[in-house]
């Protein structure tokens, strides 16, 4: 955060005057592609709310001119000055009056250039199949980039109509918010489209998009005209996402009970995207991964992927659009809501994904940052855009979506649906705060939701619930769990923050019975009844609730050995996750890890062998050699039993779910694992793949594509690179742009980094680099590249993707490299993500002391 305010927006010098409030915009745009500019108009009608001598609006990177303030007949021209710290434009009457309460018009022309930092109005580019480059206009206005298309009152609390017009070339397509209600040639042979008005809105769900797109045939979902807008060459990839557009869009009309507040939807894929998605309204804009995909070749995890980020963004047409934050601090109010959303509306599509299992996965990242003493509240002050920007990590996300999550489940599913209808209902075409929701909640519930909810979101961290046992049940404890602090020492673990925990219990007491509890925990600590003493027992029974269990050795060593008898498949995921995250906080040991994974080595679900594997995998990386050895012979065998169960080979109407733990158990037997008949059987699928004229299951091909190149040398490197630039799907594309980050041989890794350095699109390269330093022998040449050339990356790369570029640190591991990445990023400023990278830098350190406690010991 740049400084501290008394939260009012008087104070804060980013925030603008509240003395003239817009109600309309009438934008007209005229992109010129070839020569990467833009010139508009825009006029903005407002209310003067008391005498004021300027009006004060949002401008960045535009050249403005031609401006007049209007009240009834009367036109002053306006003498126009900027703010460049503040991204602000003053405009004041050349005659020196003053403006009366009373309507306003404001007159203003403006140019700018299309970018290339995938902001504001800004470029994407593609090739077609002819070799021949297209320019595509495009916007990403959220946070606080639509000053930088148009002037305006950039804040969410100002909510108006727009009306947009864009003149364009006539041989390409057009997108905004609204229909087009008007379309005509010109003298000059461009084209004029006028769009429908939006409905009151908030400037950062505006957009605009032009070039050689193309659409499909419109589906009907409830009235509502939904299409998937591509570049031209790529309908054959839209069936998919269409089919689950319209399934999210009228599901959610369902659940909200409240009718999609637009007038058509159009998802839009654009080439060169910053972010995953984008919820304009009615004008959603993805990456192309992210919403085109021939199902024949995905992954699971990639169609799965595509449902949840189309649901995300239909979910924010009511959480967000309809009813809208009423400042930055309030971004988990709608990001968290739509990726609850999200997880429930893909669970519906497709409930033989176990949707809610896997958003353990998830939420175990969201863990891992708040468990760092440099962690922060899920909601907390923002001055500055950069701040804003700042508030784009897992913890706005999935933190927000588990308490959210543990909340619907604390309450019940009917009584949390209604809270939150009744909440939209009151609240439509407005500003909300997060009191606002928990009212809403609480109306509905009666249960006292504010003061439940108000630690998870206005406190940092989580807890530990301790479990021992006691003659009448449990003895159940909380304290905050931490990792541990900087270089030096251990954090102080003695922090007295104590949270309302929703405990559920389940458990078989010693007489045979099976009894289930459900207790709020408020205080430090507390005695569950159960009626007498217990023999097994499983605290957060359900898996959902957002905190760690650590039992007792007795109660560990119960509930472990008839684990894959009585533990629901989430719930063994926890007891796996939970036992992990205690090693890295050393409270216990890698062997104590190890010997819980061996006896799950029966294991058939995906999402507890993704979380075993994933922490053998930890392990392995920060262990000696011999240890290393150890590790994976380990990682072999238990991967190779558990595939002979499952059989090496597809067979026809299985489960997806087992399709892709194949994937899994064979990557990590052919990677980490090194089995050389795993490697062969690879390189066959891998050769078998790339035939277009035979087919290879997804999960299978993708999985043989990764342990191909960890085994592969420079030939196999030139092909995948080759497969690479001529993928015919995003999806495939990615798969073998990511493949070349896992080839062990120097040269051929040094190459790959200056591959995404230079040529990659500049959407992947930072999360590409930062995965480069995860590379289990790599990671600090990796390093060493990015600090040598941070000015020219970061000159280069979208301002929000370099603290994502940075979280590589992560994954080193030893003193001397700690302490040279802590000092660059002391001389080097990450402004809009200072606190995302202490955050990495804490992690990196407790790295090192993970290393330095067990690499020796494990093996």
């Amino acid at each position: 955060m740049t400084l501290q305010t008394d939260g009012s927006t008087e104070t804060n010098p980013y925030r603008l005057p509240r003395g003239v409030l817009p109600t309309r915009y009438d934008i007209i745009i005229e992109p010129d592609l070839d020569g990467a500019r833009f010139i508009g108009e825009v006029e903005i009608s407002a209310a003067v709310q008391a005498p004021v001598d300027s009006v004060t609006m949002n401008a960045a990177d535009l050249e403005c001119s031609a401006a007049t303030l209007r009240q009834g007949d009367t036109a002053v021209a306006a003498e126009v000055s900027f703010d460049p710290d503040t991204e602000r434009m003053t405009l004041r009457p050349s005659d020196g009056s003053r403006l009366e309460p009373g309507d306003l018009q404001i007159r203003c022309a403006f140019a700018g250039v299309l970018n290339d930092q995938l902001r504001g109005f800004y470029r994407s580019t593609f090739v077609d199949d002819a070799g021949e480059t297209h320019t595509i206009a495009t916007t990403q206005f959220e946070s606080t980039n639509a000053r930088r298309a148009f002037p305006c009152f950039d804040e969410p609390d100002f909510k108006a109509v727009f009306g947009v017009t864009m003149i364009v070339p006539a041989d390409l397509m057009a997108v905004s918010c609204g229909e087009v209600v008007s379309s005509e040639i010109l003298a000059d042979g461009r084209r004029r489209d006028t769009f429908a008005d939006t409905m009151l809105m908030s400037t950062y769900l505006m957009a605009f998009i032009v070039g050689d797109l193309e659409a499909t045939e419109p589906a009907d979902v409830g009235g509502v005209p939904l299409r998937i807008v591509h570049v031209r060459g790529k309908s054959a990839l839209t069936e998919f996402g269409l089919e689950a557009g319209a399934f999210a869009l009228a599901w959610l009309v369902d659940y909200y009970g409240i009718g999609y507040p637009g007038t058509k939807v159009d998802l839009i894929a654009v080439p060169d995207f910053a972010f995953g998605a984008m919820e304009n309204m009615g004008a959603i804009t993805f990456r192309e991964t992210l919403l085109l995909a021939d199902p024949q070749k995905a992954t699971t995890a990639e169609l799965l992927r595509i449902v949840d980020v189309v649901a995300h963004e239909l979910a924010h047409m009511w959480f967000g659009n309809l009813v809208t934050m009423d400042w930055w601090n309030g971004i988990w109010l709608k990001e968290a809501f739509a990726t609850f959303m999200q997880v429930a509306t893909t669970d519906a599509f497709r409930p033989e994904w176990k949707r809610w299992d896997e958003f353990s996965i998830e939420r175990g990242a969201a863990f891992d940052v708040d468990a760092l003493s440099t962690t922060r509240p899920v909601e907390y002050e923002v001055v500055s855009p950069a701040d804003a920007e700042g508030m784009y990590d897992v913890l706005t996300y999935e933190k927000g979506a588990a308490v959210v999550r543990m909340l619907e489940q604390y309450l019940g599913a009917d009584r949390f649906a209604a809270g939150v209808g009744h909440y939209l209902e009151q609240h439509s075409y407005a500003n909300t705060t997060t009191t606002d929701l928990w009212d809403a909640l609480e109306t509905s519930s009666g249960e006292p939701v504010r003061s439940v909810m108000d630690g998870w979101i206005f406190t940092g961290g989580y807890p530990i619930v301790s479990v021992e046992p006691h003659r009448d049940g449990l003895r159940v404890a909380q304290h905050r769990f931490l990792y541990g602090g900087g270089p030096s020492a251990e954090a102080d673990r003695s922090e007295a923050e104590i949270w309302s925990v929703p405990v559920m219990v389940r458990a078989r007491l010693a007489s045979g019975s099976t009894v289930e509890r459900r207790l709020l925990l408020t205080d430090d600590s507390a005695v569950v009844d159960l009626g007498g003493p217990v023999e097994w027992t499983v605290v957060n029974s359900g898996g959902h609730g957002y905190y760690r269990v650590r039992y007792s050795a007795d109660l560990l060593a119960a509930v472990s050995r008839q684990a894959l008898e009585v533990l629901e498949p989430i719930e063994r995921y926890g007891l796996v996750d939970d036992t992990y995250a205690a090693v890295v906080a050393g409270d216990a040991s890698a062997a104590e890890f190890i010997g819980l994974v061996t006896d799950l080595g029966s294991e058939t679900d995906l999402h507890v062998w993704q979380r075993m594997i994933g922490g053998l995998k930890g392990l392995h990386a920060i262990a000696e050699p011999d240890g290393r050895d150890a590790l994976a012979v380990l990682i072999r065998d238990l991967a190779t039993t558990a595939l002979g169960v499952l059989g090496f080979e597809p067979q026809p109407g299985e489960p997806d779910l087992d399709r892709e733990l194949r994937g899994v158990l064979f990557e990590a037997a052919g990677g980490r694992g090194r089995d050389e008949l795993v490697r062969a059987r690879a390189r066959e699928l891998f050769e078998t793949a790339i035939d277009s004229s035979a087919a290879v299951e997804p999960n299978l091909a993708a999985a043989a594509v990764q342990v191909a190149a960890a085994a592969g040398d420079e030939t196999d490197y030139e092909r995948m690179l080759e497969l690479y630039r001529s993928a015919d799907t995003p999806q495939s594309e990615l798969r073998y742009l990511q493949s070349l980050l896992l080839f062990e041989d120097l040269e051929l890794f040094e190459r790959t980094l200056e591959l995404f350095a230079a040529e990659v699109r500049t959407q992947n390269a930072p999360y590409l680099l930062g995965a480069a330093m995860t590379h289990l022998d790599h990671g600090p040449v990796a390093w060493a590249f990015i600090r040598n050339r941070w000015s020219e990356l970061t000159d280069r790369f979208p301002q929000n993707s370099i603290p994502r570029m940075a979280g590589g640190i992560r994954a080193l591991h030893t003193r001397e490299l700690a302490r040279e990445v802590e000092a660059f990023f002391s001389e080097h400023e990450v402004p809009q993500g200072g606190l995302t990278v202490a955050q990495h830098i804490e992690k990196m350190w407790v790295n090192v002391r993970l290393r330095e406690r067990e690499g020796a010991r494990i093996g």
